[in-house]
């Protein structure tokens, strides 16, 4: 199950990077799919689950 979250922030941050290069026009949609990421990455500090 706490490969599950890994799994997710990987997803977003591709998909971040293939909407960043491919659509750079849609920023703001695009610049959500990293934030939930980075918000998932502190989410997982903060609980002090080993990442």
């Amino acid at each position: 199950m706490r490969d599950l979250v890994w799994l997710i922030i990987v997803l977003l941050i591709i998909g971040w990077l293939i909407g960043y290069f491919a659509f750079p026009d849609l920023g703001s949609i695009i610049h959500i799919l990293i934030v939930i990421a980075v918000i998932l990455v502190i989410y997982k500090l903060l609980t002090g689950r080993s990442l």
